[in-house]
């Protein structure tokens, strides 16, 4: 999927001249945390959100730094957070030079602008103007959709037991010598030993992900790599000695 496939159309922007004010309170009406700053030809200048917003002389919370701090910063820095923090046009608080994607930049790029840079949002442009603009809501709304209109995969047990362990030889973290698997009409069963409790929670989730896995049951012991302490799983210590306790999917 790509930007195009998920961003909101719709943007409300603001101009560099406009107050605070006037921003702090299209946000509020909209209900959103950021709005992109354009110049009068309409062109991308800047990003103006709720963290810029945080620390203002109006609630009190301006940067109070000690006397030595500031002069090993410098008088610019300090400068630069004063401006911040009493300016009263949108053009002296915003970020500048944002962080921007075309319609065709992919979601995988735009989760890794997202994190690397710390942004909840970032403007689509079309040349220099912005068509739309994908925040984190808009990817857990593809994220759900996606997930609602799956299709049900139905596969044969083999199948079923081919992929997993396809996958379980991919991940580097899977202990795919020391864990066997079986599959019974959709069931899947785990059995084998493991050595970080953390591949337990991993392997499950790796089964249920696969089309057509109806349930995922937990025969697996744990070994203490230090004392060799054998621990049994959960769904047999809960399911001894008469039945198997088995988690459902979905």
């Amino acid at each position: 999927m790509q930007a195009k496939d998920i961003m909101t159309t719709r943007v409300l922007t603001i101009g560099e001249d406009n107050t605070v004010v006037e921003a702090a309170d299209l946000m509020l009406k909209n209900r959103i945390s950021g709005l992109p700053v354009v110049d009068s030809r309409g062109t991308l200048v800047g990003m103006l959100t709720e963290g810029d917003l945080l620390r203002r002389a109006e609630t009190q919370t301006e940067r109070r730094r000690p006397r030595w701090l500031e002069f090993v910063l410098g008088p610019g820095r300090a400068a630069e957070e004063f401006t911040r923090s009493h300016g009263r046009k949108v053009g002296q608080v915003m970020s500048r030079h944002p962080y921007s994607v075309t319609e065709d930049t992919s979601l995988e790029e735009i989760v890794a602008m997202m994190e690397r840079h710390r942004i909840k949002r970032v403007p689509v442009l079309r040349g220099d103007k912005i068509v739309g603009i994908v925040s984190r809501a808009n990817l857990v709304n593809a994220l759900a959709s996606i997930a609602r209109f799956a299709p049900t995969v139905a596969s044969s047990d083999r199948d079923i037991r081919s992929t997993i362990l396809s996958r379980m030889e991919e991940a580097v973290w899977a202990p795919a010598a020391s864990v066997n698997v079986t599959v019974n009409d959709g069931v899947v069963e785990f059995w084998g030993a493991i050595l970080d409790e953390r591949d337990r929670t991993a392997l499950k989730v790796l089964a249920e992900n696969v089309p057509g896995v109806k349930r995922v049951v937990d025969h697996m012991v744990w070994v203490e790599p230090c004392s060799g302490m054998v621990l049994e799983s959960q769904d047999d210590l809960r399911t001894k000695p008469t039945s198997t306790s088995v988690s459902s999917v979905g």
